[in-house]
């Protein structure tokens, strides 16, 4: 394996996240919190005395102390059972590395508090209500999740996600200012890779481009006012006859969200919703529920459950009106004849899609298709969607694939397209000019890391840190262990 590859794979790890904090950010966080006391537990051997009955006790030792936050040795035997039962890999993940990964966090978290950098309780409990709402849609209901994970009530288990959420959230507040303001140049990209030696350089893997035509096929008048009239009904009885928002949802909805009541969670102007739908949200009061309103998915209902400064909890109810068999043949029938027309020379791929194709994100580009990891317009075989490699792994160059059918994962209408490879890019080594966009990103990640070390070394050295007699032995990537 290439060194600059491993380089750039370990500090994508370091990088913001880390092995716990991307464990915490997707799903249910993990239990490191700072401990209010140090716990005491029983040891189930006993021995009597002629005088006096006791227990033999095994207190919960600290491990470490970093500023105001106290890691017990609990916490790190929690934090590798945590890993191991949310499928993560541990194989070369030892006791030091984790511990040393939990002072990280403890000194972000410090030190944001250090710099006043805040975090509301409503940011924090607003989390622990959504983790607990996916909890409880995933698992069945609030007492099955206190089962599971064997807490005894729902207040001491929001009390724990408040702590877990606190920390975590000051320290990613904590890494993002520090590299909030770091930029490369191209002079820099190109030094980053000039120190490369030749023979270390990157292997890319095997990279296609994709182009493709889409048509939707759309629905009739009567069918769309079938739904609108549908909907404008479940909210009249959820109005007049206080009938519940999520129990509609779960009757009604044809989205992804009607198995938790149509839980879309909570909702910024910064997230990735269309305009017509955050437009629609951020115009209601907490409570109301909206008139039907169309987007490019189908058609909308929104409930506003909840108002947090800039934030909206939202539930909604979404329905498609049918596409009827007639009109999905009509848009297979019209990519047929494109095709034919691209095959016979009468105009290019790129000129039918900018003429004829009904996805406005590529028919200007020529039908290009670009990788959502970092915009270019190539895609990796091997981190290739599968759903998108099953579509394109047959075609040869210079064909273009017969008409596919396709169902929109976000629950949009079904659609038809034709795809076509553009150009094929075989496994290379890294080169400047091609690989540009890849190597920029390295570089940057190179420079950021550098950022976060050096940082880490100042903090460390003007922060109060003591690890244990038994913990000074770990070879630390961080100098925890003062001189």
């Amino acid at each position: 394996m290439n060194k600059v590859i491993k380089t750039g794979f370990s500090l994508s790890i370091l990088f913001l996240t880390g092995i716990i904090s991307a464990q915490e950010s997707e799903g249910m966080p993990d239990t490191q919190v700072e401990p209010q006391e140090v716990k005491v537990e029983e040891s189930m051997v006993s021995k009597n005395d002629t005088v006096n009955n006791f227990k033999r006790i095994k207190l919960d030792g600290i491990a470490a102390v970093v500023g105001d936050y106290v890691i017990l040795e609990s916490d790190i035997e929690k934090t590798l059972i945590d890993l191991k039962s949310q499928g993560a890999s541990t194989a070369d993940v030892t006791r030091c590395s984790l511990l040393g990964k939990l002072m990280e966090d403890r000194l972000y978290a410090h030190q944001a508090v250090q710099d006043s950098i805040l975090v509301s309780d409503d940011e924090v409990n607003a989390q622990g209500d959504r983790q607990l709402q996916q909890l409880v849609s995933q698992i069945g209901s609030m007492e099955k999740v206190l089962n599971y994970y064997k807490k005894d009530d729902e207040i001491s288990f929001r009390e724990e996600l408040y702590k877990i959420n606190k920390l975590r959230m000051l320290s990613e507040k904590m890494q993002n200012k520090i590299v909030s303001e770091i930029e490369i140049t191209p002079e820099e990209v190109r030094q980053f890779f000039n120190k490369i030696p030749v023979d270390e350089r990157p292997i890319f893997g095997a990279e296609l481009e994709i182009a493709q035509i889409v048509k939707q096929p759309k629905a009739s008048e009567e069918e769309k006012q079938k739904v609108i009239d549908k909907l404008n009904e479940i909210r009249a009885d959820i109005l007049e006859n206080d009938a519940s928002f999520s129990v509609k949802a779960i009757l009604y909805s044809q989205g992804p969200s009607k198995s938790s009541g149509g839980l879309l969670g909570s909702i910024t102007k910064e997230s990735g919703y269309v305009k017509e739908f955050k437009d629609v949200v951020f115009s209601l009061r907490e409570g109301e529920i909206s008139e039907p309103f169309e987007t490019m998915f189908g058609y909308h209902i929104v409930f506003v459950e909840k108002i947090r400064g800039q934030e909206r909890d939202v539930r909604h109810i979404i329905m498609m009106p049918e596409v009827s068999q007639k009109e999905l043949d009509k848009a297979k029938n019209e990519l047929d004849s494109i095709r034919q027309g691209v095959l016979d020379g009468k105009f290019s791929f790129a000129a039918a899609a900018l003429n004829f194709s009904d996805e406005k994100e590529t028919k200007f580009d020529g039908g290009l298709l670009r990788n959502p990891q970092d915009y270019s317009s190539r895609f990796e075989l091997t981190k290739m969607e599968p759903s998108l490699y099953n579509q394109v792994r047959d075609i040869k160059d210079n064909e273009i694939s017969m008409p596919i059918l396709e169902n929109d994962p976000r629950g949009g209408a079904p659609k038809y397209k034709i795809m076509k490879i553009t150009n094929r890019y075989d496994e290379h080594v890294a080169d400047f000019a091609k690989d540009y966009i890849k190597i920029q990103e390295l570089a940057l990640r190179e420079k950021q890391y550098n950022a976060i070390k050096k940082w880490m070394d100042e903090h460390i050295e003007d922060t109060y840190v003591s690890v244990n007699s038994a913990n000074k032995e770990c070879d630390f990537a961080n100098n925890w262990v003062k001189e």
